[in-house]
């Protein structure tokens, strides 16, 4: 790696001389990058609370792969000590004529030589088991970089971080990045190489290599996600974004098809099935190398979902995969969902039998209000996130607020997963409830109170204010929205209208609306900002790399900003292109 390093210096700085003027400089954490005023090179402001997320992870993963290799370390070498023992006490007993006392401990007695020898050789054997297996600084992969700037601030900011390798196939990108690593000084230089190949050919043949590999592409990762599992080493992450929301939402199922290998349903709870969409295709590709994934987090925010996930390799770990997949039937009428798990096990004294789930899961017509179902998946239905993992990632966040420019969007969508019930797949929204029987709401306190007194759990959801997990079956949930209408009366609906059939049933459960303790989560309780607005207006996506700026970008940018391009552009006497390469990459 030292002779493609020194090569990638070289290049840096045979780069031509530019023109501080044609750029701006643009500092988000420790790192600074030039961006030419020109639409050359991706770049999004917006993704600020996407990097901070990385760089949280990353941290946390850097101190638990330390501690995890610690205990790896000190296991070996406690199992060591124990053969050892077991040799000394065999040694013990064939001489056990010359050891009167009989004492094992060895404090009072005398060692023969061969044993001393023995030992010594051992003592001295010990260290070099720690120099062989020394941790060595975790390697990075940020597969499209762009500008770099997501490499610079895990060079710059990120302590005990190994070499960093940014990866892009566009010229201009690369030209920009080792700029950009130039511009930063000796710490990005030492630690930050850029390389224009396509990512996909670089991970496949480089197999087992990183401990962290990002991957941050402009739309789907479905193309990248085959090459990025395999890059992988055992026990170390995949960070993947994917923005095309639209497809994972359920706007164009098909094509949600083609690139993931599973069907959306638009429903209230989409962007979480997106999240959950996305893990069991980074899942599919994994167990293809005998190798499976275990969510830290995953989150969607802004406009994009990212999950953070460790990787692998187990052939009989891999088993269980099945176990966390299911199939979504959701009411067309109303908005209750069931989930089919794909597959069970069977246990027989210490044996265990993977079979197919049993089904189908609900009839052919909803038991609330009599609809038809749409069938949705497979998902991801283990959980999502690590409680242990999220912990740590907030409390390392908090303790180190003014190294995070988006602290406070990360820290309050931290904070709300934490509270989220971990083992509870997907999510109901009260307002769709109270829609469908045309009622007015009650507060979320007075339904999360009635749902804790009928003996459930209930949770609010990072993805939605409005969005309530529970482990209530439908028909529990239905039964205090029915006694909730009896105390605030509806005007008649049409008989054939869901709400009507819903409502023309008698409630099994008497709903208990009084207060419960666990109503507020403890930051509710105290008041601890979950759902920020956004900092700024026009704070989405942006314009690919290389797209001409014209009047209808408005939307995107701002009109103050467009019209500030298009003007210098006059000025400039340039003519606008029809369109320019739309390559982030």
């Amino acid at each position: 790696m030292s002779e493609n390093k020194t090569g990638e210096t070289g290049d840096i700085e045979k780069q031509k001389p530019f023109d501080l003027n044609d750029y701006i400089i643009i500092k988000e954490g420790e790192a600074e990058i030039l961006m030419h005023n020109k639409n050359e090179v991706f770049y999004n402001k917006t993704q600020v609370n996407n990097r901070d997320m990385s760089i949280a992870v990353l941290r946390t993963f850097i101190s638990k792969r330390k501690k995890e290799h610690e205990a790896l370390l000190s296991k070996r070498i406690k199992k060591g000590l124990k053969v050892s023992e077991d040799g000394d006490s065999g040694m013990d007993i064939a001489n056990d004529s010359s050891k009167p006392n009989g004492n094992s401990n060895g404090e009072c007695e005398e060692i023969p030589q061969d044993e001393q020898r023995g030992n010594s050789e051992e003592a001295k054997k010990m260290p070099e088991v720690k120099v062989r297996e020394e941790l060595k600084p975790p390697r990075v992969l940020e597969a499209l970089s762009a500008s770099g700037l997501r490499a610079l601030r895990y060079a710059r900011e990120v302590e005990g971080i190994g070499q960093v390798v940014a990866l892009d196939n566009d010229e201009a990108s690369v030209e920009a990045c080792r700029r950009n690593i130039k511009f930063n000084g000796s710490v990005a230089s030492a630690k930050v190489e850029s390389n224009l190949v396509d990512a996909r050919v670089y991970m496949l043949t480089h197999p087992k290599e990183f401990d962290m590999v990002d991957l941050d592409p402009y739309g789907s990762p479905s193309v990248f996600l085959d090459s990025a599992i395999q890059s992988v080493v055992d026990g170390g992450m995949l960070m993947c974004t994917a923005t095309d929301m639209a497809v994972l939402c359920g706007g164009n199922g098909e094509v949600c098809y083609s690139k993931y290998g599973s069907y959306p349903l638009r429903a209230k709870y989409c962007h979480e099935m997106a999240l959950r969409i996305l893990l069991a295709c980074i899942e599919s590709h994994a167990n293809r190398y005998k190798r499976y994934i275990v969510p830290v987090l995953s989150v969607q925010m802004d406009f994009y979902v990212r999950v953070f996930v460790r990787v692998y390799t187990s052939a009989g770990a891999m088993k269980n995969t099945p176990l966390k997949l299911s199939y979504v039937y959701q009411c067309i009428g109303c908005d209750s969902f069931h989930l089919q798990p794909l597959a069970r096990t069977v246990s027989k004294n210490t044996s265990v039998r993977y079979l197919p789930g049993f089904g189908p899961a609900v009839a052919q017509e909803c038991s609330d209000c009599g609809k038809k179902y749409n069938m949705g998946g497979p998902i991801w239905s283990a959980p999502i996130h690590d409680q242990e993992w999220v912990t740590s990632i907030l409390a390392d966040v908090k303790s180190m607020k003014a190294r995070y420019p988006a602290f406070d969007r990360i820290s309050a969508v931290l904070t709300t997963i934490s509270e989220e019930l971990p083992d509870v797949p997907l999510f109901l929204s009260l307002h769709n409830l109270c829609a469908t029987l045309k009622c007015t709401s009650p507060s979320a306190v007075v339904f999360r109170s009635a749902v804790i007194n009928a003996g459930f759990r209930i949770s609010g959801t990072h993805v939605n204010p409005l969005g309530l997990k529970s482990d209530a079956p439908m028909d529990v949930i239905w039964d205090i929205m029915r006694c909730w209408v009896k105390n605030h009366p509806v005007k008649a609906q049409p008989p054939e209208h869901s709400g009507s059939v819903i409502l023309a049933k008698e409630p099994v459960l008497q709903a208990n609306f009084a207060r419960a303790v666990a109503s507020l989560s403890k930051a509710q309780a105290k008041k601890v900002a979950r759902f920020l607005p956004n900092p700024e207006s026009h704070w989405g996506p942006k314009l690919r790399a290389g797209r001409t700026i014209t009047s209808k970008h408005a939307s995107l940018l701002g009109p103050e900003k467009v019209n500030g391009i298009l003007n210098d552009n006059e000025e400039q006497g340039e003519e606008p292109e029809a369109k320019q390469s739309e390559s982030k990459l």
